[in-house]
């Protein structure tokens, strides 16, 4: 479940009403909170996944539906009723279900990329804004610090990156992203988490004229084929954490850029979905 996963509309049995003062009360949301650490306990994740799985739940059940003003999530209330009723339950597995559909909702399955923008990603072999998973998310946090700047190739809205900086505050997150529209979106995501100017940066562009210069933690969701002028994408990203004089940590979705990497970085995690890497400076 921690993986890439696939938005499914919940079923007709949710009985949310947002119209009900009673079912979005504040105190009635913190007592769903309270729930939710006996729960996700009853799920195969480690004590530090469970306890920041448990703190993106909160903070899902915490904030207002967001502003979208493109339509990009249409089915979000319906969700989050579904996710909500599952968090008053005992279901622990429906409850998680129910909030891997929301984020993923959230995520994005396809970004409205202008006829331009949608050619160069073609061409380039990119993955069409997927969601990521939460893995990475409960993965990240031993690997990100406050003096980190993170960086996201391929962001989509930016989701993952906000997550990431949400949850473990740092120095800033880069958000290379192709689409304008969902960079627009990213930003109304960044205040609707509440989430400060400074520590975010937007980039739109195309990954390919982008550089991992500066950046500690990389987070990539295959953004271009490894061949063709991808082939120089991940040969350039592999060139230059070669030359980086500082520790740095790759997390790769679908991982094109493991052939590519120097002998001074090596593997440390794989489940098929995410391949995580580090250099020796990382662990000397």
């Amino acid at each position: 479940m921690l993986g890439r996963h696939v938005y499914s509309k919940p079923s007709a049995s949710a009985r949310f009403d947002s119209k009900d003062p009673s079912m979005t009360s504040p105190g009635y949301i913190h007592d769903l909170q309270k729930r939710l650490d006996g729960l996700i306990a009853k799920l195969d994740y480690s004590k530090t996944e469970q306890k920041h799985l448990v703190e993106l739940m909160q903070l899902f059940l915490s904030l207002p539906c967001p502003d979208d003003p493109y339509g990009l999530y249409p089915h979000y209330q319906e969700l989050y009723g579904d996710f909500l009723e599952h968090a008053g339950g005992a279901d622990a597995e429906g409850l998680e279900e129910s909030f891997l559909n929301l984020y993923c909702h959230l995520h994005g399955h396809e970004a409205p990329y202008t006829q331009s923008e949608r050619d160069c990603v073609t061409k380039t072999g990119g993955y069409w804004c997927h969601a990521g998973g939460i893995s990475p998310i409960l993965k990240a946090g031993p690997y990100i610090h406050t003096s980190t700047v993170s960086g996201d190739f391929g962001a989509g809205n930016g989701l993952q990156g906000l997550l990431l900086q949400k949850l473990y505050p740092h120095a800033k997150t880069i958000q290379i992203e192709i689409s304008s529209r969902m960079v627009q979106a990213g930003r109304r995501l960044q205040r609707w988490l509440g989430i400060e100017d400074r520590r975010i940066e937007w980039i739109c562009a195309d990954v390919l004229e982008s550089t991992s210069k500066n950046m500690d933690f990389i987070y990539l969701y295959r953004p271009v084929r490894p061949e063709g002028r991808g082939r120089t994408f991940y040969t350039r990203i592999a060139s230059e954490l070669s030359a980086a004089q500082r520790p740095i940590v790759v997390f790769s979705i679908a991982d094109c850029l493991s052939e590519f990497l120097p002998e001074s970085f090596e593997m440390f995690y794989t489940d098929g979905h995410l391949t995580c890497f580090h250099n020796h400076k990382a662990i000397g």
